[in-house]
Parts: C-alpha cells; structure tokens; sequence
C-alpha cells in the first residue's frame, strides 16, 4: 500500500475554503520556497511566476491565506512583517540583531504550547511565541574579524 499523495496547492486552497486563483497558487508557492519573507519580496516573488499583481493583491491574499491558516505571520521587534508557510507546529524564531536574517527553532518542550505561564490570569494558553535574539554566524564572524 503506498503512502497518500500530498496535497496540491489547489486542493490545499479549496480545503481551507479558499477559490484558487493564480496569483494565490503563486504566493502559496512563493511563501513556502522563500525564507521569512516580507510583502515586497513575496511581491516579486509572485511577480515572477504570475506577471503584475499590485501590492495591495499581495496583502489580500496574504490576509485570506493566513487566516485559513495555510501561512504563518511572524513579527519581530522592529521589523516589519514577515510570513512563513511553516503552520501548525509552535516552533519559535531566532532574529539576528545586526541583518534582522531570521530561523526557525523547534519548540522548546514538548507540544503546544510547550512552556508553562508562571501565572496565567485564568487564560487558557493553547500557544507559546518565543523570539531568541542574538547574531547570526555571518555577522558572528564579522564582528569577531573587524574587532581583531
């Protein structure tokens, strides 16, 4: 017996009771190749697969898309928005302080929403987002050569 077929990004769209259009196919795709990124890259990223799509497309279709829950947005201090197609899983992020390059970290214990409140004022915490700050290797090592 072989193991089921993933779903397409049409199927995964009109599971998520979205209508498939072109330019969703295209941002879904753009979403899950790229890293991190913001609306003006994803833009282009369309762009390039699709031809012209307006800026304010963009954002439409990454409003339904997140809301379906098919694209994650992420926030980080002083930075703008950024979407990922990674969902579901309460893995936190790591943000390089000096070129704001941004990674994944598998949730820290367990599943969701892997940490504990000290005091959760009667809420009832289903998720956990974590943000380490630090440098990445490339600045790391940029630093270390220009302070020698």
């Amino acid at each position: 017996m072989s193991a089921p077929q993933p779903l397409t990004i049409a199927e995964e769209l009109r599971g998520a009771g979205l209508r498939v259009t072109a330019a969703r196919v295209a941002l879904l795709e753009t979403v899950r190749a790229g890293d991190h990124l913001g609306v003006e890259a994803l833009a282009a990223g369309v762009r390039d697969r699709v031809g012209h799509i307006s800026l304010q497309a963009v954002y439409e279709a990454l409003h339904a898309l997140t809301a379906a829950g098919l694209v994650r947005r992420i926030e980080p201090a002083g930075s703008p928005a950024r979407f990922e197609g990674r969902v579901g899983d309460n893995h936190h992020h790591i943000v390089c302080r000096s070129c704001g390059a941004v990674a994944d970290v598998d949730c820290a214990v367990g599943a969701a929403p892997c940490l504990t409140a000290s005091d959760d004022h009667g809420f009832t915490i289903d998720e956990a987002e974590v943000t380490f700050w630090g440098l990445c290797p490339d600045c790391s090592a940029a630093q270390s050569s220009s302070s020698v």
